[in-house]
């Protein structure tokens, strides 16, 4: 299969309605986070139905499609990637992982790096050096720093947390909302698994931590405990 072949399926299912719709809610304005980003119009369930179809498209053909000026593409094009990384052997691993860290320019707004940043890049590194996230942290690219973050999920979730917390605290400053609301969703998993470890956190941090990350982290608290968090 080709990207056109893809192209011209998803194309056949755009619906304007929709794609209005995803334009307000994705922020595409002028000065907002998803400025100039253009939509087709179909729902994840519908692309994730189509992932099967055309799982043996191969990287080249993903690379084009992830190119794509339209949201859906580059999102069809960030599942199948997922899928085939997940039965790839080592070494396809190494050329889907490399592929996806050398193009996260194209990885452009939260629904693309939360869809794929863990799947891939947390799970490439897994049992590697962790300094690329590092280096996307401090990276001056909001999604980059968004992708550093999410990418723990996958250690987060074999309750490995050292990582998360470090990119955590690094991620403290900058005024991107996005940042900090998933910096906040990964302390509230980490405290899932061991609230003692996000307390830990938050008692020497929350006082520097921007309001919504810190409302994120301890969305599960009880009432008054969120309160004393947040009147401290």
């Amino acid at each position: 299969m080709t990207a056109k072949d893809i192209q011209k399926v998803l194309r056949s299912l755009a619906n304007p309605e929709i794609a209005e719709h995803s334009q307000h809610f994705f922020k595409t304005g002028i000065g907002e986070y998803g400025e100039g980003d253009k939509f087709l119009g179909i729902r994840i369930p519908m692309l994730r139905k189509l992932l099967k179809e055309f799982k043996t498209t191969s990287l080249k053909q993903i690379l084009i499609l992830l190119k794509s000026a339209y949201h859906e593409e580059r999102l069809f094009s960030l599942l199948l990637l997922v899928d085939k990384f997940k039965i790839s052997d080592v070494h396809e691993k190494a050329v889907i992982y490399d592929l996806y860290i050398n193009n996260t320019k194209y990885i452009n707004n939260w629904d693309l790096v939360d869809s794929s940043a863990n799947h891939i890049a947390g799970a490439y590194l897994d049992d590697k050096d962790k300094q690329p996230i590092y280096q996307l942290a401090l990276s001056d690219s909001l999604w980059e720093r968004r992708i550093a973050i999410i990418s723990t999920f996958h250690l987060i979730r074999k309750n490995e947390f050292y990582d998360a917390l470090e990119i955590s605290a690094l991620l403290l400053g900058g005024s991107e909302d996005l940042v900090h609301k998933a910096v906040g969703w990964m302390l509230r998993e980490i405290g899932k698994r061991d609230i003692t470890a996000e307390k830990t956190f938050l008692d020497k941090h929350y006082k520097e931590m921007p309001r919504t990350m810190l409302r994120y982290a301890i969305e599960r608290f009880q009432k008054k405990e969120r309160k004393a968090y947040l009147n401290k």
